[in-house]
């Protein structure tokens, strides 16, 4: 039998669960990690995974767009981009914020962004690009 795999930071779906919008609530597997939508839009990646070159990102991605990236730093001071999928010269996942697990106020910060994903604030989510069809 397969074991299924441990989803990190639980706590994060139980405050999503309280709320109002539970019923819309999706996760999906993605990158070995966890993926939680609100309806179509992602709104989370859920990332603990032990490992010496992309232990630094392990927490809680947070998708969003662009344009609201400097707003959000500015809310989140300890969030930063994504390390494990950029290259020299290139900015990967400039859509997502990690808000590192090892941050001293790491769950203060998830709970204020769970906050604001309930709320349904612009700046937390995006609905990803459709997937191409396959031949």
């Amino acid at each position: 039998m397969t074991k299924k795999p441990v989803i990190a930071f639980r706590f994060v779906l139980d405050v999503l669960a309280e709320a109002l919008l539970a019923p819309r609530i999706r996760v999906r597997p993605m990158f070995g990690s966890h993926a939680v939508y609100v309806d179509e839009k992602i709104v989370f990646i859920l990332r603990s995974k032990p490992s010496l070159d992309t232990g630094r990102d392990n927490g809680v991605w947070m998708a969003t767009p662009f344009e609201h990236r400097e707003s959000m730093k500015r809310d989140f001071p300890t969030a930063r981009v994504i390390e494990m999928f950029q290259s020299p010269g290139k900015s990967a996942f400039s859509d997502w914020l990690n808000l590192p697990e090892s941050d001293a106020d790491f769950e203060q910060a998830v709970l204020k962004a769970c906050g604001m994903a309930i709320s349904g604030d612009p700046r937390v989510g995006k609905v990803p690009k459709p997937k191409a069809a396959r031949r």
